[in-house]
């Protein structure tokens, strides 16, 4: 591996980051909020996908400009007992979220069902912060989001949708959840980027060229449009996902979401069903047990020694990240801890020592 990566102490990462918000001018509540989500994206992906802790330099960077509102209101634009419109009026799109998906949370506990859309918002993070969210209160949790124009069209050569993820979430009674987290193109420039500073290859399937060839060369695709999954079929799914934030919900889409740096114009739809209204949560869990059993009995193929259910993998992340410390980019935690003693945080990252693994 050829990026130099160090292992820090979970505990005071959590604390470096609360602070660090809280001196960005965001209430103790939302700092939390948006600290705990961070965090839980460090724990369970690859740090080239980028939706973890170095986005609090970003966001010290957007705040000082004036480009989105750590104090904006969050406003119920309309409801009825199982739908809400939400306008998060350009603040932390992470926290407006976060927000939306507690009201469709209190919503399906009383409806079955609760869908809160959210417009005006901004970057909200990982999708299965938020479908988590609602598999810990219960629920099966549905997230997505509209994102700025980097996936081009089926048989385009320029972006018109975004990587629009996805995540779901669901409990079950292996010790973690069943969690489908992923954009819905093929990969984003976070990881072209992380194969550009390592000095490798990227697969073709990933984004185009400028003049709309396929590529192997991640510095030349970061110029370019990304490419669904599934071919045509990641453009459909992008495309519905715009239909069912921006569009229905009077935001943006399209080539709208991002436009404008002062008002990225995203949309989001959060939704929770409540598993008491179908069945007593624990049967739901067992019953997902003997769905997981049967999935994992199956033969592998060759060159696998496992199947895996969606959320696995992560799961044994956070684990092993939880107890033997949370690898951090080198390039992050020099600016992260730059960062401390320009916000004056009296809060520090406890640094255990070199990552030595070869996996992430």
């Amino acid at each position: 591996m050829g990026i130099p990566l160090t292992n820090v102490d979970k505990p005071s990462l959590e604390r470096f980051m609360a602070q660090g918000f809280e001196a960005l001018g965001l209430t103790a509540e939302d700092a939390k909020i948006f600290a705990d989500a961070l965090i839980f994206s460090e724990l369970r992906f690859h740090p080239g996908h980028g939706q973890g802790v170095r986005r609090l330099r970003r966001y010290q960077e957007r705040i000082a400009e004036k480009l989105v509102d750590p104090s904006a209101p969050w406003e119920i634009v309309k409801q009825s007992p199982a739908l809400a419109l939400v306008d998060a009026h350009n603040g932390i799109g992470t926290v407006a979220a976060a927000k939306a998906m507690k009201l469709a949370i209190d919503k399906a506990k009383v409806c079955g069902i609760g869908q809160v859309i959210v417009r005006n918002s901004t970057h909200y993070g990982s999708s299965a912060v938020h479908a988590c969210q609602a598999m810990e209160a219960g629920c099966v949790g549905i997230a997505y989001t509209n994102a700025g124009p980097e996936m081009a069209p089926w048989g385009a050569r320029e972006g018109a949708v975004g990587t629009n993820p996805w995540g779901i979430a669901a409990p079950t009674n292996l010790g973690f959840p069943a969690v489908m987290d992923f954009a819905l193109t093929t990969a984003g420039k976070g990881m072209m980027l992380w194969h550009s500073r390592e000095g490798k290859k990227m697969p073709l399937d990933w984004a185009l060229t400028p003049d709309g060839e396929i590529t192997d060369d991640p510095d030349a695709a970061m110029k370019g449009a990304l490419l669904g999954i599934g071919e045509y079929k990641g453009y459909g799914l992008a495309f519905m996902t715009d239909v069912l934030t921006g569009v229905i919900g009077g935001g943006g889409f399209g080539l709208t979401p991002y436009a404008d740096q002062a008002k990225l114009d995203v949309s989001h739809s959060l939704t929770a069903v409540d598993i008491e209204w179908f069945m007593p949560l624990e049967t739901f869990k067992a019953r997902m047990g003997e769905f997981s059993a049967m999935v994992k009995s199956r033969q592998t193929r060759p060159g696998f020694s496992e199947v895996l259910i969606p959320g696995e993998q992560e799961a044994r992340r956070v684990a092993k990240k939880s107890v033997g410390g949370v690898p951090l980019d080198d390039e992050v935690l020099a600016d992260l801890q730059a960062l401390g003693k320009e916000l004056g945080l009296s809060a520090e990252i406890a640094v255990l020592g070199p990552y030595q693994d070869q996996r992430l």
